[in-house]
C-alpha cells in the first residue's frame, strides 16, 4: 500500500487498496497516481454504495435496488483527478416531473434510477481530471484524454478526448486490434509477461502474436505451460 502524499509519482496499486466489494479490480497490476489527493476509492469514485458510512447503520436507509458496480480490468492505468460516477446511488429520475429526490423510503425508491454497472477494460489508460459517467464501458487498450467527459462507450484500442470523449483516432488497425484482443495479453501467466514485455512495448502486433506462439511451443516442448 502506497502513503499519500502530494506528488504524482507515488502510485496506488488497486488490489492492494480498494476495500469496497462493489468494486471489482481484476488481476494485480492496476493503478491510481492520484497520490495528490488521496487514495482511489475515496476521491475518485463517486456515488458508490458499500463505503464505511453508506453500510453504517447511521445513514438511516438501506437501498432497496441493484447497486450498480465499477469493474476494472487489469494493467489500467488511471491519471491523478480522474473520476468515476456510478449510479448506484441515483436517485434523480429524469423520467418523473420532478427529479427532486424525497426522502420517504417509498418516494426514494421510486426516484431511483438504475444506469448500469461500468467497466473499465484491460490496459486502459485514463488521463488526468477525465469523467467516466455511469454505465460507461471503455474498451481494452483504449485511451482517454485529460479532461475529457466520457457519455457513451469507448471502442477497444481507440484513443477518445474531448467533452462529450468522441474517438480520435483508432490506435491500430481492423486486423490488428482483432489479433490483440484475441490474444489478450492481460491474462498470461505472470512470467509469460516477463519474458515477453520487450514485445509488449513495442508497436508490431504480428511480432508479439509470432512471439506469444514460440514461447507456447516452447514451453509445450518441455511440458510446461
Amino acid at each position: 500500500m502506497t502513503t499519500a502524499c502530494k506528488h504524482w509519482s507515488p502510485i496506488e496499486y488497486l488490489h492492494q487498496t480498494v476495500t469496497n466489494p462493489d468494486i471489482i479490480i481484476c488481476g494485480t497490476h492496476s493503478y491510481y497516481s492520484g497520490a495528490y489527493n488521496g487514495y482511489f476509492q475515496e476521491v475518485a469514485v463517486r456515488y458508490l454504495y458499500g463505503d464505511a458510512y453508506s453500510t453504517s447503520e447511521t445513514t438511516g436507509w438501506q437501498p432497496k435496488w441493484h447497486i450498480d458496480r465499477l469493474f476494472i480490468g487489469d494493467y489500467v492505468q488511471i491519471a491523478a483527478g480522474a473520476i468515476f460516477m456510478i449510479g448506484a446511488n441515483n436517485t434523480h429520475n429524469s423520467s418523473l416531473i420532478s427529479t427532486y429526490p424525497f426522502l420517504e423510503s417509498e418516494c426514494l425508491q421510486h426516484s431511483h434510477q438504475a444506469q448500469g454497472d461500468t467497466i473499465i477494460g484491460h490496459d486502459s489508460w485514463i488521463g488526468t481530471g477525465a469523467l467516466i459517467l455511469p454505465g460507461i464501458t471503455l474498451g481494452n487498450g483504449s485511451i482517454i484524454g485529460s479532461g475529457s467527459v466520457v457519455t457513451k462507450d469507448i471502442p477497444p484500442y481507440t484513443f477518445a478526448a474531448g467533452n462529450p470523449a468522441k474517438v480520435i483516432s483508432q490506435r491500430f488497425s481492423d486486423q490488428e486490434v482483432s489479433e490483440l484482443l484475441a490474444l489478450q495479453w492481460w491474462h498470461w501467466p505472470e512470467k509469460k509477461v516477463q519474458a515477453l514485455k520487450a514485445n509488449i512495448q513495442r508497436n508490431d502486433v504480428y511480432q508479439l502474436v509470432v512471439a506469444s506462439q514460440q514461447y507456447d511451443l516452447q514451453k509445450q516442448s518441455i511440458g510446461v505451460i
